[in-house]
């Protein structure tokens, strides 16, 4: 065995600087010499540090990307059925107050980079789902008669959302505006808020007994990230603001997993044979109404 450490250790006192200071930078000096220059694999800590940093970077990565095949299912198909805009909404408010608060409380990038991401993807869903589930005119029930399908109403939908969102992130991260105790409360709120973000979705699935356009890569990354995220913010934050809005967001990720296993024989075509047989029209998933067709 000692054969082999020192065999290791000719190799780790070697490393070029071009490699070994991008890995102290991610787990720091202390940790590098244990585990990398003097090959302490014993050293628990430091392990449990390097994994969490790891973890936390693969996820940062992951979150990049999670929602692009989202994004991409709903433009080849033109289409944005099955997605609740409420749910969107809610959870865009949720994971931008989480970055506002962790970046503002200067957190290792590494323990919640992938908010920024996912929240500029799920603006963008947003934002679409207002582009394409137009209102339908004289059938929408309750919202008014100036919403139509026109080309106008629809870029003004889309615009006066960009506005909102826009303004939402200026007053997070204006000190003046949003000091942290007001912005500690806001995170505290994210809890309920991301569990109340579920539930539309959830609802909806429910109702329809199918996922529509639910993108299953996303549902199933959110899952594995929040799992990996408990085990990081503990690591390295343990904020238990953070922590239990990830514990809650995991488990109704996981409710929407078991949806997405339950209801994926469900094609498009039963979909919409099953809400012509009960003489309900396909609901705009942006605001979660059911709309029975007009004779």
């Amino acid at each position: 065995m000692s054969a082999l450490h020192s065999a290791v250790t000719t190799v780790t006192h070697n490393i070029p600087w071009i490699l070994s200071e991008p890995a102290i930078a991610l787990i720091g000096l202390k940790c590098y010499n244990s585990l990398v220059y003097d090959f302490n694999i014993t050293d628990v800590e430091c392990l449990k540090y390097a994994l969490s940093k790891g973890l936390g970077f693969g996820i940062v990565l992951g979150g990049s990307i999670v929602k692009v095949p989202q994004i991409m299912k709903i433009v080849r198909s033109g289409s944005a059925r099955g997605l609740s805009l409420s749910a969107y909404i809610l959870e865009t408010a949720s994971y931008a107050i989480s970055l506002a608060y962790a970046s503002r409380s200067r957190f290792p990038f590494s323990t919640y980079g992938e908010n920024f991401f996912i929240t500029i993807q799920n603006i963008i869903i947003t934002l679409m789902i207002l582009h394409y589930n137009k209102p339908k005119g004289s059938t929408y029930a309750g919202l008014g008669r100036s919403l139509s399908s026109s080309h106008t109403a629809t870029r003004r939908r889309v615009v006066f959302g960009a506005a909102i969102i826009a303004a939402s992130c200026l007053y997070l991260w204006n000190e003046t505006l949003c000091p942290m105790s007001i912005l500690a409360i806001l995170q505290a709120c994210t809890i309920p808020l991301s569990l109340l973000s579920k539930a539309p979705q959830i609802l909806e699935n429910h109702t329809n007994r199918s996922t529509g356009n639910l993108s299953a890569f996303a549902v199933f990354s959110a899952l594995l990230g929040c799992l990996a995220r408990l085990f990081t913010t503990k690591q390295e934050v343990n904020d238990p603001l953070i922590f239990w809005g990830f514990a809650g967001a995991a488990l109704l990720n996981f409710v929407l997993v078991l949806q997405m296993l339950m209801f994926w024989r469900t094609t498009d075509e039963q979909f919409g044979s099953k809400h012509k047989l009960s003489g309900v029209a396909i609901a705009d998933p942006g605001f979660g109404l059911a709309e029975r067709k007009l004779d």
